[in-house]
């Protein structure tokens, strides 16, 4: 069966996450009702990160297996047209190898998380970023956010529902930067745990904030006891925004 990559952007708050769920409409239901629309059988999609209810996505991606080939803008065109009063696109269809597989075949996956960080609240973008009124002291964040960066154990920062073998992972970047009026989290790692994004910078923003120091973040990682994290983050600021994948594994098939 030939196999296709999707780039897929979405806007998470009506979905409850991207997820099958028995509660409520998923990304993930969306995007499989609308590709058997027109594909005439029943399809499973594999994401390279699943994302919880009101997490949105400018580059999430994902694999499907169809009966028969179809021209790359087919799949887009027709699969958007039946998702046309839904917040979901495919913004392109990539012919790849049966051996390439949108999650075990990632080496590293990206995160954004927006924060607005002024007096008034956040009106057009109000489920897109997280409004913190007090004063971020970005340096300061970005000085808590180094004392997280490399190969340990996450404990702290974990879903207690975490279904990860381990907790072991290894943070390639943490970066905290200023644009404008918001406050921008970059985080890259080859897997996270379930919450770990949101729950490392609810951490680090109580240092931004000057309501924890620098060691008291430190001090978190190192208890490894969920108790001991700062407030989660809310999702609607959260965004899965890329997926690094070898060489040679977005192949095309032959033929």
């Amino acid at each position: 069966m030939p196999r296709y990559k999707l780039v897929v952007e979405y806007d998470g708050t009506p979905y409850s996450g991207w997820q099958r769920q028995a509660n409520g409409r998923s990304v993930q239901q969306v995007l499989e009702e609308a590709i058997e629309a027109f594909c005439g059988h029943p399809v499973r999609l594999h994401c390279a990160g699943r994302t919880d209810a009101g997490v949105h996505a400018t580059h999430q991606v994902a694999h499907v297996d169809l009966d028969r080939p179809f021209r790359l803008d087919t799949i887009r065109d027709a699969a958007n047209a039946h998702m046309r009063d839904d917040l979901i696109a495919v913004v392109r269809a990539q012919a790849v190898s049966e051996t390439f597989n949108a999650r075990l075949s990632a080496v590293r996956r990206h995160y954004r998380y927006r924060i607005l960080n002024r007096g008034a609240p956040a009106t057009l973008d109000r489920t897109r970023v997280w409004h913190v009124r007090q004063r971020i002291d970005v340096a300061l964040m970005q000085e808590a956010a180094d004392q997280l960066l490399g190969h340990h154990d996450f404990t702290t920062f974990r879903a207690s529902q975490c279904q990860g073998r381990t907790p072991m992972k290894t943070l390639e970047r943490l970066a905290v930067s200023a644009h404008g009026e918001e406050v921008h989290v970059e985080a890259a790692s080859r897997s996270f745990l379930h919450n770990q994004v949101r729950s490392m910078v609810g951490t680090i923003l109580l240092a931004g904030i000057g309501r924890w120091s620098v060691a008291e973040v430190r001090a978190a990682l190192e208890a490894r006891d969920r108790t001991r994290c700062g407030a989660l983050a809310p999702p609607h600021g959260l965004y899965f925004v890329g997926v690094d994948y070898a060489p040679g594994a977005e192949d095309p098939r032959e033929g």
